[in-house]
């Protein structure tokens, strides 16, 4: 059973506590890793067969696959796909930067230019679930930042064969390649190449602790998104929200995994006791309902506060990657709202909306990470080339003072570059 504490009479620490993956799994992934490296293809067709018991001919899913799968996806479930897709590229298509250029200083020329990656990679996950949203939520910004080539990574079934519904979303979206591993041998396969897989500039996507550790390991090499935790939501509800709903919602991250964070902050005891009740109604009906179980029982959490304004202090200091605001007035609580992923606003914006199909993106900050960083973008998918250029009379006058300053740092060298150019043969 979820536990109730009234925030002020329990230790912070337990009001702000994490889940921590109790897993260790950084020397398997650096082993994996290497393989990949060293051995290609052949390892990956190794690991099929052993973490996923495929036996597989060939890595990289073919058109007539893909064909096949948009034949056997319901055709409302395509267009409810389209629909989203829509809604996606209609919020990213206002992250696009512009480059640009500064000239109104006579003989001075300097600028910025947007450049998007190369090739994107993208891990879908596949294990106890298959998730074509994340399909679309990846790929529609990396090819509205205007990447090349955008390619998937997806774990196969024992049948050898991918998801159809993650291949039908990966049609929608445009994806360029698609190719059947998982796991940390994906990650390692995107970062580093195979023959048959393209070494990519970026990689995002969700997965277990094996691919955020080998996310982890191959950054530097690769440009990664995020390094992410267990999934996470955050409710802040007066006492006039349903129970009912609150329940629901917060059933919708518990049932991801077990080590997801559910938590309620609010002020009122009353409507804490009757989500508590709900929860030991609803866990049952659902179809995960021992994983819900597990993170309800362990890692979720109901916080009294004596005010809204308190319980959204406990909000900004969780930092929640999602946080929902069911309150009268959720504008006026959103200026107050610092450190969160996404955030849904009144009574009827659960998190689901976000999920699937609003629009904004759902590959957000966990683990209180949103204190710094933000929810996956075209952003992403882009990298900034700065130029400058200075004729010889706009250098004339500057030349002097550069000298000075790298002179000031000990850097003779520095200062002789500039000045060389404007004293003439020595």
């Amino acid at each position: 059973m979820i536990r109730i504490m009234k925030y002020g009479e329990v230790p912070n620490d337990e009001i702000f506590a994490r889940a921590v993956p109790a897993v260790n799994v950084e020397a398997v992934v650096t082993e994996i890793i290497e393989n990949v490296k060293k051995n290609g293809d052949i390892a990956l067709f190794e690991y099929a067969k052993k973490f996923d018991k495929a036996e597989l001919s060939s890595l990289e899913v073919s058109k007539e696959e893909i064909d096949e799968a948009m034949a056997c996806v319901s055709p409302e479930l395509i267009a409810i796909m389209e629909n989203a897709a829509k809604n996606i590229r209609r919020f990213h298509e206002k992250q696009v930067r512009t480059s640009f250029i500064l000239n109104d200083e006579a003989g001075i020329v300097m600028g910025q230019k947007i450049i998007p990656v190369d090739r994107a990679g993208l891990y879908v996950p596949g294990g106890t679930a298959a998730y074509p949203s994340t399909v679309l939520m990846d790929s529609i910004p990396a090819k509205i930042a205007g990447c090349p080539e955008v390619v998937i990574t997806t774990p196969p079934s024992k049948d050898g064969k991918v998801n159809p519904v993650i291949l039908a979303a990966a049609k929608v979206a445009g994806v360029d390649r698609i190719f059947k591993v998982g796991g940390a041998q994906a990650i390692a396969a995107l970062a580093y190449g195979t023959e048959s897989i393209p070494k990519v500039d970026k990689i995002v996507g969700p997965g277990n602790a094996f691919v955020a550790e080998a996310k982890k390991q191959v950054f530097g090499k690769v440009s990664i998104d995020m390094i992410a935790g267990p999934r996470e939501i955050l409710i802040v509800a007066d006492g006039r929200s349903d129970a009912r709903v609150v329940a629901a919602d917060l059933l919708s991250q518990a049932e991801h995994d077990k080590m997801a964070s559910a938590v309620l902050v609010t002020d009122s005891m009353l409507l804490a006791e009757k989500v508590c009740e709900e929860l030991e109604k609803q866990i049952p009906a659902l179809l995960r309902a021992d994983i819900a179980r597990a993170s309800v029982d362990t890692n979720g959490k109901i916080i009294v506060a004596d005010t809204l304004n308190v319980a959204i202090d406990v909000a900004n200091e969780i930092a929640p990657e999602h946080l929902e605001l069911m309150v009268d007035a959720p504008l006026d609580s959103l200026s107050k709202i610092r450190h969160a992923g996404s955030v849904f606003m009144g009574r009827n914006c659960p998190e689901a909306l976000g999920d699937y199909l609003a629009g904004p993106n759902h590959t957000l900050p966990t683990s209180g990470t949103a204190k710094f960083s933000s929810p996956l973008s075209v952003d992403d998918f882009i990298k900034k080339t700065q130029y400058t250029y200075f004729t010889e009379d706009a250098l004339k006058s500057v030349a002097k003072d550069v000298a000075k300053f790298a002179e000031a740092e000990g850097l003779t060298a520095h200062a002789k570059s500039a000045l060389v150019r404007t004293e003439g043969e020595e």
